[in-house]
């Protein structure tokens, strides 16, 4: 069986994501989510990183940047969305940074679903290929 990546800090997210929503329910824009999980993972101790620009390069040239909503820790990459459903760009979109990006462990949080939280949670390992 293989173990958890970054067991600990996964509950410790997943708990700021589930704090988040207790407080505040499914009304509010992405802005109010993204700002008040920042400040509920760094009341818990996480170290959190907003907005970090990562840059995208195509055949060795620099062609633009990625920026991520929250990296916790500087290992794992957060997309935030406050949405009725989540659709199929916003799972490509997350995808992408987590591929093109240093960082194995991402998690794509919405807080705009009707009666919940919902969280995707994907492991990047570039020694297999992942289809979404």
């Amino acid at each position: 069986m293989a173990e958890l990546i970054y067991k600990d800090l996964s509950y410790k997210i997943q708990g700021a994501f589930f704090e988040v929503y207790k407080s505040f329910g499914n009304a509010h824009k992405e802005s109010i989510y993204h700002n008040a999980l920042l400040e509920e993972m760094k009341k818990i101790g996480l170290k959190v990183e907003s907005q970090k620009r990562i840059t995208v390069h195509y055949k060795g040239n620099r062609v633009g940047v990625y920026t991520p909503d929250i990296i916790v820790e500087n290992l794992v990459l957060t997309e935030v969305k406050s949405k009725p459903a989540l659709i199929r760009s916003d799972l490509i979109q997350f995808w992408h940074y987590l591929k093109g990006s240093e960082y194995r462990l991402g998690y794509l949080v919405n807080f705009g679903s009707i009666n919940r939280v919902e969280y995707i949670r994907r492991v990047y390992d570039t020694a297999r290929v992942t289809k979404l």
